[in-house]
């Protein structure tokens, strides 16, 4: 049976989710026009409306995200935005940057959240919750309205942390093996890029990046969650 709980808060999950994957593919479909790939701008990727990225990934945008809550209790999933790899070969260093751009996206939104929650705890309307987890950064007011508005403000604060913190792994397929090059000189980053493209690589680095994640990711939140109110 699934939990109707759940299925209530599926819309603000998912709007979050979504929102959150969405503004990281555009960030990378967005830096690399500028750095001179235009593949995804081309597949209409350098935007915020989420149907080209629904429309490119179906399974990871809409389907695992969904079924992973109603069944584990949490989103997750994924989307990825198009690149040419001749590009990234001629330019390591600007396929770096592109890399950064999605964890740097959703750095933007953990602040967008964290002012969001400070506005809404300065005038009333969300108060200071007596202990932090993923979907309670904040708590609601007295206002029956503000405990969607805290539920979804939580969501998107530890969704975004999140997003922002298991693509900095430096493993691939995820982005912080590709910018990992900013720090290399470009024969070393190409060679490293060739030789992280081959079979396997990408699975071996996911299962370890997963295995290790929670470890890392435990600390940061409870950090970032006692800085958000000024508490080490």
């Amino acid at each position: 049976m699934v939990d109707s709980s759940l299925l209530a808060l599926l819309p603000l999950w998912y709007v979050a989710f979504l929102l959150s994957l969405t503004c990281h593919e555009a960030a990378h479909a967005w830096a690399a026009e500028k750095l001179g790939d235009p593949t995804a701008a081309l597949g209409g990727q350098v935007s915020l409306n989420p149907l080209p990225h629904i429309q490119r990934e179906l399974f990871g945008t809409v389907i695992v995200p969904i079924l992973s809550l109603l069944i584990g209790g949490w989103m997750i999933g994924w989307a990825s935005a198009p690149y040419n790899p001749l590009w990234q070969q001629r330019y390591p260093k600007r396929a770096a940057w592109m890399a950064l751009a999605g964890p740097a996206a959703n750095l933007l939104l953990v602040l967008l959240a964290a002012v969001s929650i400070h506005a809404g705890i300065a005038t009333g309307w969300l108060t200071r919750p007596e202990s932090l987890h993923f979907t309670q950064i904040v708590s609601p007011g007295a206002s029956p309205a503000s405990e969607a508005v805290a539920l979804f403000l939580s969501i998107l604060f530890s969704e975004n942390l999140l997003l922002m913190a298991f693509n900095l792994i430096p493993l691939p397929p995820l982005d912080g093996a590709t910018a990992v090059g900013l720090i290399l000189p470009d024969e070393m980053a190409l060679r490293m890029l060739n030789f992280l493209r081959q079979p396997g690589f990408s699975i071996l680095g996911l299962v370890l990046a997963w295995r290790f994640f929670g470890d890392l990711f435990t600390p940061l939140f409870f950090w970032c969650g006692r800085a958000l109110y000024g508490v080490f």
